[in-house]
């Protein structure tokens, strides 16, 4: 199946800079395995919170868990955007965070939350395996079997891959055909957080390049109370949750 347009531009956007630097005063200076681990999660987290707002504002029809959905365009985001390199890189620390998730809450006792309108962290994580590795069979390969995506499951991941492809295709492409705009906003940064909060910002102005949405979204990092990111469909924003940093920190393998 052939990708979209906006799937299929030739990949330009290496990584943001590093956040290697002091992530918050609490962590002091980070690793840099643990940098990336941040970095990569906080993006995927923005583009599944991208998914909500598309949903939202675009009208995109959804035939099942809105929050599915959302994951996908997440991974689908990072297949398209970065090299190859990068995607990969991004993609694993995607893929450990839910483990990540997965093992906390083993720790603490608790059972999957099956009720969730999530699905279980687990089931998260090789939906994320199978998309990224249909993608592109050939030339990650080595990915689905590095992170133990089963024979299975695998021989369906490429037309699992074309499925998403094609149903978030549509709106992307329209999106897309308007670029350059100005409706991704950016909002309040917690100067508490400077490295992500210049990750944040690197990325609104990258998504203003990329597409241009019916009406403007709001992007914002300020703490909340907890760690934590969510679109709100009231006031059009999505707000990263400064406490979020510390968590993945905190979560990082």
């Amino acid at each position: 199946m052939t990708r979209p347009a906006a799937l299929a531009a030739v990949r330009r956007r290496l990584a943001s800079a590093t956040l290697a630097l002091a992530l918050s005063p609490g962590i002091g200076v980070a690793q840099d395995a643990t940098a990336h681990f941040v970095e990569a999660n906080l993006l995927a987290t923005l583009y599944h919170e991208l998914g909500h707002a598309l949903i939202d504002i675009e009208g995109v029809p959804i035939y099942g868990q809105e929050e599915d959905a959302a994951d996908v365009l997440s991974i689908l985001l990072i297949d398209a955007f970065y090299e190859e390199e990068d995607a990969v890189a991004l993609a694993y620390d995607t893929a450990f965070g839910f483990l990540g998730e997965a093992e906390r809450s083993r720790a603490e006792g608790l059972a999957p939350a099956y009720w969730d309108v999530h699905g279980p962290d687990e089931q998260r994580y090789y939906n994320l395996v199978c998309l990224f590795y249909g993608a592109d069979p050939e030339e990650r390969d080595d990915v689905a079997a590095d992170l133990g995506l089963p024979e299975e499951r695998a021989d369906y991941c490429p037309d699992e891959f074309d499925q998403a492809n094609a149903a978030w295709g549509a709106i992307l492409d329209e999106i897309s055909a308007q670029a350059p705009g100005d409706t991704f906003r950016l909002g309040d940064l917690d100067p508490e957080f400077p490295a992500a909060a210049d990750l944040i910002r690197d990325e609104v102005g990258l998504l203003n390049e990329d597409f241009a949405l019916s009406a403007d979204l709001t992007i914002q990092m300020l703490p909340c109370g907890e760690p934590n990111a969510f679109y709100d469909p009231d006031t059009t924003a999505i707000t990263m949750c400064s406490e979020y940093v510390d968590y993945l920190a905190e979560l990082a393998p």
